[in-house]
């Protein structure tokens, strides 16, 4: 092969070369550009996802919340688990008879009429029975009243303090609501926790929400209107919203049959 044609050659061979490097440069290219753009998709679908996401947890982290329940002022500290056992002396439920007993609540020698639902409450009624026609009551102070938020007279404690009872205690907690609203009216055993009711009642002169943590016995079915007129509305003793009574009140008598 002459001289010419060998260059020529070459100068061929080059330019192939050099075609062939540049598709081979431009292929690369193509895939390092296609590489990269499927990231910055797959980033910004990411950063759409996320943001979605987000915004979808903002919405319903802004939604309104039922409030946590959150315990008024007690008659007593209360508890939220019923575990215990009867201690002392304690009367026989069966006394209670599986019926509706009636009577007179008198304090300071206002009357008023009440039901006790044996049924419903039989070893709260039972006792409380028992120390009425025992006696136990008579002469026995309401220690304590309540007036804003909780409205309730607190009675049947021998040593007016709080802490007094009649030598025994039990449960478990009966007849309580299980919203915890206790209603106008109704009359409700004290206690300190599971196991601890006693001798102390009260009376509920106001609707008043409270755990559900105490026995309802039974209800004022008259008189409660002139209790209030003479003792309740005269507030406590030192003006407070929970204290013992400005007018001193004792139960007079407390009689059912």
């Amino acid at each position: 092969m002459s001289d010419k044609k060998l260059k020529r050659e070459e100068r061929l061979q080059r330019e192939r070369l050099r075609g062939y490097s540049a598709r081979q440069t431009i292929h690369a290219e193509g895939v390092a550009t296609r590489k990269r753009d499927n990231i910055i998709w797959a980033i910004a679908g990411v950063v759409i996802v996320g943001l979605a996401v987000g915004g979808q947890l903002m919405y319903l982290g802004a939604q309104p919340q039922a409030p946590e329940a959150s315990e008024t002022s007690t008659p007593t500290p209360s508890a939220t688990e019923e575990v215990g056992e009867n201690q002392g002396d304690v009367p026989d439920k069966a006394l209670a008879e599986d019926r509706t007993w009636t009577g007179t609540l008198a304090l300071n020698d206002v009357e008023l009429g009440i039901t006790l639902d044996g049924a419903a409450a039989p070893q709260a009624v039972a006792s409380t029975i028992s120390l009425a026609s025992s006696g136990f009551y008579d002469g026995v102070s309401c220690h304590r009243l309540t007036t804003s938020g909780l409205f309730v007279l607190q009675c049947g404690d021998p040593d007016g303090t709080g802490s007094g009872g009649p030598g025994y205690s039990y449960g478990p907690t009966e007849n309580a609501p299980a919203d915890g609203l206790y209603t106008k009216g109704m009359i409700a055993m004290a206690n300190s926790g599971p196991y601890t009711n006693g001798s102390q009642f009260f009376i509920v002169f106001d609707d008043s929400q409270l755990s559900p943590n105490y026995s309802v016995i039974g209800e004022v079915t008259s008189g409660l209107d002139e209790l209030n007129k003479q003792i309740l509305s005269k507030g406590t003793a030192d003006g407070s919203q929970d204290g013992a009574p400005k007018v001193a009140t004792t139960i007079t008598s407390f009689e059912v049959k």
